[in-house]
């Protein structure tokens, strides 16, 4: 899995890992922080919550054009920096005044500022370390990569928000409002940690900080003679971008409906879902139980693709350890009869956890087909994956039918039909995300490598924009019409691509 990897690569996703801890330990309570801090409703809240994450993925079109010109290594120096300070306004705890919500949205301002520098570019980086004969094959393999460690940073992210929150009250006695500011700040030193491993490890990707139209480069063209694309250049060129933006155009839908995970997802969380658990159910509520579980996956890949004894050997003491663990903390929860609150927030860590878990399995059934030539192109496990997003949301017409917006709690449902949704929502992003990434860095014209990034950036902005109407559709239609809507845009999207693949393999 990790074999025949540029030593940038890790570089670069463990930098990207620390950043995104951060932002996802804000995200996962943001929304609950609107409503608990502001007393919004929620329309409003889906409102600020889905303008955020437009900006947040629309920047990176000016973060990735501003690269082409100064250098992507600078580009993400500057996005750090920027990213921390808005950090820092978050953490204040302000009230919830005007003064609050100025300063709010400032700090919401610096963070998609820096993150419209940071993002997008770390990724062209990413792949300009796949642009050599001997590494172009491993490209897909080094975004499934990249992309997982984007979800360790995740994976822990709900629960030091949740620990934090508590912490802060235990300790310091202060009230909900006030302890949100506090899981906020985590992001703050998330950002050094990040930051620390971008310089300390940059020896290993500084050939492809710059880029194709930086000062330096510019400075070696005068010397050279000025390249006029013939008209064939030219035709692959507009295929090129035509189809990057039929991609585009599709992937809008996806993350509207994949994003519900702060939003209508996490409302019925809270609202719907039972909030306490025990024996096994109670299990996935431990953030350790899920790594054990990760560490068992990986050893049981490691061991069938291990070519020594020793190897195997260290594989199955994984295994066993992993599962004398697993065992024991399952003793331990049954014998104490402990019940384990369920909260709204920690169910934003079974996506990354599954993320992190299944990626293993997602690199070696694509790699089984490769080896037998069956392999699906890159703009097919797209479009499969918005059929599976698709399947996700029926789960959640299933879990709601006959729920209403004033049931008791006796009416409540168990935590497994949104753990079930958030598993089927990850089988369709680990075909659509790292794929749709990995697309674009090969298919993107040179000149235009950083913009067609930040396009795909600015894609996701809309679809993260729309993720506020389930919001506003809440509590106005029965709860089978607000999953009802994003299964139909699924599909749609599904149809649509498939309609258009024979221009979208053509580049491939």
């Amino acid at each position: 899995m990790f074999q025949n990897q540029p030593k940038g690569l890790f570089a670069l996703a463990l930098a990207n890992t620390g950043e995104r801890f951060g932002y996802y330990t804000m995200l996962a309570i943001f929304a609950l922080f609107l409503q608990a801090n502001f007393g919004w409703g929620e329309g409003l809240t889906g409102t600020v919550f889905s303008t955020f994450l437009m900006l947040v993925y629309f920047l990176p079109i000016v973060g990735g054009a501003v690269a082409d010109k100064i250098g992507f290594g600078r580009c993400v120096t500057i996005g750090i920096i920027v990213m921390f300070l808005g950090y820092l306004l978050m953490a204040i705890p302000a009230g919830a005044g005007t003064p609050a919500v100025v300063i709010m949205i400032a700090a919401l301002l610096m963070i998609s500022i820096g993150t419209s520098l940071f993002k997008g570019n770390l990724q062209v980086m990413v792949g300009k370390l796949y642009d050599t004969p001997e590494l172009a094959g491993q490209r897909d393999n080094g975004f499934s990569i990249f992309y997982m460690a984007i979800n360790i940073g995740a994976l822990f992210a709900p629960t030091a928000a949740l620990k934090l929150m508590h912490w802060a009250q235990d300790t310091f006695g202060v009230t909900e409002q006030v302890a949100y500011h506090y899981a906020f700040g985590v992001a703050c030193v998330s950002l050094v940690v990040s930051m620390a491993i971008y310089y300390v490890f940059r020896y290993t990707f500084a050939h492809i900080e710059t880029s194709s139209k930086s000062k330096t480069v510019k400075v070696e063209e005068k010397h050279e003679e000025k390249h006029v694309e013939t008209p064939e250049e030219k035709a692959d060129t507009k295929s090129r971008l035509i189809a990057l933006f039929l991609v585009f155009a599709v992937v809008i839908f996806f993350w509207m409906a994949f994003h519900q995970n702060g939003l209508t997802l996490t409302f019925f969380a809270r609202d719907f879902t039972q909030t306490s658990a025990t024996g096994l159910i109670a299990m996935l509520f431990d953030v350790t139980n899920m790594v054990a579980g990760i560490f068992i996956i990986y050893a049981v890949v490691a061991f069938f693709q291990s070519k020594t004894k020793k190897g195997r050997n260290i594989s199955v003491l994984v295994i066993l350890a992993s599962l004398a663990f697993l065992v024991y903390k399952y003793s331990a929860l049954v014998s104490s009869g402990e019940v384990v609150e369920v909260s709204a927030p920690i169910f934003q860590q079974f996506n990354p956890s599954f993320v992190v878990a299944l990626t293993p399995l997602s690199m070696a059934l694509f790699g089984w087909l490769a080896s037998r030539g069956k392999e699906p192109s890159a703009p097919r496990k797209i479009g499969y994956g918005m059929l599976v997003a698709g399947l996700g949301f029926v789960v959640m017409i299933a879990a709601s039918v006959g729920l209403s917006y004033t049931l008791t709690d006796e009416q409540r449902v168990s935590p497994m039909w949104l753990v079930s949704t958030y598993l089927v929502l990850t089988f369709a992003e680990l075909m659509l995300s790292p794929m749709g990434i990995s697309f674009v860095s090969k298919v993107a014209p040179a000149k235009y490598q950083g913009l067609m990034m930040g396009c795909w950036f600015g894609a996701t902005a809309i679809g993260n924009f729309l993720v506020q109407i389930p919001a506003y559709l809440w509590k106005a239609v029965p709860l089978t019409m607000v999953w009802g809507v994003l299964v139909a845009l699924c599909l749609a999207s599904f149809v649509f691509i498939f309609s258009v693949m024979k221009k979208l393999e053509k580049v491939c």
